[in-house]
């Protein structure tokens, strides 16, 4: 089979390679899947450039996320799942075998059927971004008539996260750092748009709440805006969080969380309990079955481009990237 990967850290010009490969078959409990379309994340980019971790194989077959065809199964899975179309998540957790590939061997529980109503490129959107939505949003419960922030509405979570909270029946806030941006959050369905840079977020957002302010926070820098957050959240808030990358080890202002009885989640996709991840895909699946769900989709590329894939991301493209196969 035909596949991209990388034998070391560094910039991807210089260490992505395209070529021919074994295609792998599938062990106890597990599926083949022909991909269709492969889905990239920054995490993918970052663990490539060496920020995620060391090297853990001798080549290393990138992307969690994608989507495709069951070719075929392992002992222990039904046969019948054969020929069943499904999108991934975590396909290259602990495995040097991503869906940069034109075939990935996964557990069968980590393939989760899609509907006829979702293109292949929809379902390669999904993965990370949506689980980790849905954990942010939904991590503490019912959030009917609840009021929560989302920052970063037009991000891949952010996206995600805008629409999961409107469909739980919160009032969504949410900002952003351009109109083109604003549109992609009204899309999703928010409630009110704060363009950070030229509004003041803690005012604009004590106006629309008429001083009192928000119940949970869906949190793309944690650092960056901490000040913010406190400043908003309702006394026993929640700020749930996915990444802090402007300020990466921030300082916890303990007295000002602490007089607020303010909760902080860190959520990591990956170590989610499998309890939280299967109510996740659960969730998701329902909605997008009735077309409750959309897709923000990015740049595309073919596999031979994953070097441009992988640097469109790191210069920031709108939308999920994918790579069709």
């Amino acid at each position: 089979m035909r596949a991209a990967w990388y034998r070391d850290f560094g910039p991807a010009k210089d260490v992505i390679e395209t070529g021919e490969m074994d295609t792998p078959a599938p062990g106890i409990g597990e599926v083949l899947v022909r991909i269709a379309c492969s889905g990239i994340n920054p995490v993918d980019v970052k663990r490539r450039a060496g920020g995620r971790g060391a090297m853990t194989d001798d080549r290393v077959v990138p992307h969690f996320d994608g989507a495709g065809t069951i070719e075929s199964v392992g002992d222990g899975v039904d046969a019948s799942r054969v020929g069943e179309r499904v999108w991934l998540y975590e396909a290259q957790w602990q495995s040097a075998m991503g869906t940069a590939a034109e075939y990935v061997s996964v557990p069968s529980s980590l393939a989760t059927r899609l509907d006829d109503n979702t293109s292949f490129a929809e379902g390669a959107a999904l993965g990370i971004p949506a689980l980790t939505a849905h954990r942010c949003v939904y991590g503490d419960g019912d959030v009917s008539g609840q009021t929560i922030l989302v920052t970063g509405g037009a991000g891949a979570v952010g996206n995600y996260a805008v629409q999961f909270a409107r469909l739980g029946g919160a009032t969504v806030i949410t900002t952003v750092s351009s109109d083109e941006k604003a549109g992609l959050s009204n899309k999703a369905g928010a409630h009110h748009i704060i363009n950070y840079r030229n509004e003041d977020v803690a005012e604009s957002i004590n106006a629309i709440t008429d001083g009192g302010g928000v119940d949970r926070i869906v949190e793309v820098e944690f650092g960056g805006n901490l000040e913010i957050s406190i400043a908003v959240l309702k006394t026993r808030g929640v700020i749930a969080t996915y990444a802090s990358d402007a300020i990466k080890e921030p300082t916890v202002p303990f007295y000002q969380l602490v007089y607020k009885n303010i909760v902080v989640r860190h959520e990591l996709v990956f170590i989610m309990s499998e309890h939280a991840k299967q109510q996740a895909v659960s969730d998701v699946s329902g909605w997008m079955a009735t077309g409750d769900v959309m897709h923000h989709l990015g740049p595309r590329f073919s596999l031979d481009e994953t070097i441009q894939a992988h640097e469109a991301v790191e210069a920031g493209a709108y939308g999920k990237v994918l790579i069709e196969l």
